[in-house]
């Protein structure tokens, strides 16, 4: 049987699918390279040809989430007919947006992400994503200081504030994830109230009316929040030679 040689750029794509569903199933400490080796069917010197360590690995992963969520917002930043408090507030509805649309079947995903084993994960795709978005939206915020609709004296420390909420809302989401239905409660309307004070925050940080900035839609927490209930199983999105090793 012929030998099927793999692009390169497939292979590591799927060296990270694979490293994926093991630190999500099982925690990214107890994951060890070993693991992804084996699960991936290659020897260790092909291995660490696409990565040279497990923090190289973990480091890739987390810039892979940054780029899909950065390819979902281009059309936004390239709306030529936007002023900068549109264009910030299209970037920020279209981030939602994209949570409330893929929420059930991210679920899987976004349940694990929130465990206490994947916490390194996490602050590592948040860090992805800050280096990612933060530019995008000190250009924006510089734009709206240059015409007069913002007024800040630090475009880049409101960007740094505006990529610390999601990891402001962590505790409030972990909690809900571990508990029932009761808890599910408690965390949306608690959510919903810090979405509110964000608004209000930036609006003020950036010498705006209240109300000019808005997150999300109303009920866009609750959309994303009770899409579990509805959602695949977790195991939906470990592929299935993978699953057979719990």
């Amino acid at each position: 049987m012929p030998r099927i040689i793999k692009h390169p750029e497939l292979r590591r794509e799927e060296l990270l699918d694979h490293a994926q569903a093991l630190f999500l199933m099982h925690g990214h400490d107890k994951a060890s390279l070993n693991d992804v080796i084996a699960v991936a069917g290659i020897s260790k010197g092909a291995f660490y040809h696409y990565f040279a360590s497990k923090e190289a690995l973990l480091e890739a992963l987390a810039e892979r989430f940054a780029r899909q969520a950065l390819a979902g917002v281009q059309d936004v930043l390239g709306d030529l007919a936007l002023d900068p408090l549109g264009r910030l507030n299209a970037l920020l509805a279209k981030s939602q947006q994209a949570k409330v649309e893929t929420a059930a079947e991210a679920w899987a995903l976004f349940e694990t992400m929130f465990r206490p084993e994947n916490l390194v994960l996490f602050h590592r795709i948040n860090l992805a994503a800050s280096a990612a978005f933060s530019p995008l939206l000190v250009e924006i915020i510089k734009q709206g200081v240059a015409d007069g609709t913002f007024r800040t004296f630090d475009p880049e420390g409101v960007a740094d504030i505006v990529m610390q909420f999601g990891m402001a809302t962590h505790g409030v989401v972990a909690k809900a994830i571990v508990g029932g239905d009761a808890d599910m409660d408690v965390a949306i309307e608690a959510l919903e109230k810090r979405v509110r004070l964000y608004e209000i925050a930036l609006d003020r940080i950036l010498g705006l009316p209240d109300g000019s900035i808005r997150i999300g839609e109303p009920g866009y927490v609750r959309a994303v929040m009770t899409a579990r209930r509805a959602g695949p199983a977790a195991s939906a999105a470990v592929p299935p030679k993978i699953r057979k090793r719990s």
